[in-house]
């Protein structure tokens, strides 16, 4: 995508402004070990992503924000994997138990966090997360992880459909591909949600 691409949209009438009210909570995508390791499911700029958001984790914890993470862990038996993996091989490996699955150290969820599990991309498809949010009061959602132009994108997405308002945060996610990572971001920016640096995103929350 380029400022052509941007162009397109905004004569098409796209990119109207729906930020994220408060309260807001976090939602910290597949920051798992098989995502920051090049020679599994990593690559491009996931991990610059994952040292970005350890900023935004904190500021989140200090603010006292509903967190949520999601990881990508099979059962054992592989009898809750559905044809993604047939597209994916690769994923296929992610079994619970194995230390792939597992959160990078930088960004374990910590008590009271919620923690999902996930067998296809989006954070909100067959999991609690709408109704954790809306138990909460929750009315912004801020999303980092990876990947780009996968789990985060299909989960802003959803958000969108739940009616939820919901900022990516550029520089707290990433994919194997930089190409797929920028044009994932103007396509969210166009239709699905608000994308702004993690600078941007403490100044207009507070």
């Amino acid at each position: 995508m380029t400022d052509s691409a941007k162009s397109v949209y905004a004569r098409g009438g796209f990119g109207g402004s729906i930020l994220a009210d408060v309260p807001v909570a976090l939602l910290v995508v597949d920051f798992c070990n098989a995502f920051l390791d090049p020679d599994m499911l990593g690559g491009g700029n996931i991990g610059k992503a994952a040292e970005r958001t350890q900023v935004l984790l904190a500021e989140a914890r200090s603010h006292g924000w509903p967190i949520a993470h999601s990881k990508i862990a099979y059962r054992q038996d592989g009898s809750d994997a559905n044809i993604w993996i047939e597209k994916v091989p690769r994923l296929g490996k992610l079994i619970e138990g194995n230390c792939a699955t597992e959160f990078v150290d930088a960004l374990l969820p910590q008590p009271g966090e919620l923690v999902i599990r996930k067998t296809v991309p989006s954070a909100f498809f067959g999991s609690d997360l709408d109704s954790w949010l809306k138990v909460r009061g929750v009315k912004g959602l801020i999303i980092a992880g990876c990947t780009t132009s996968g789990c985060v994108r299909a989960s802003a997405v959803d958000a969108l459909s739940l009616g939820i308002r919901t900022v990516v945060v550029s520089d707290c996610v990433g994919d194997r591909a930089v190409d797929a990572h920028e044009a994932s971001l103007i396509d969210i920016a166009a239709k699905y949600g608000e994308v702004m640096t993690v600078e941007a995103v403490l100044r207009t929350t507070g």
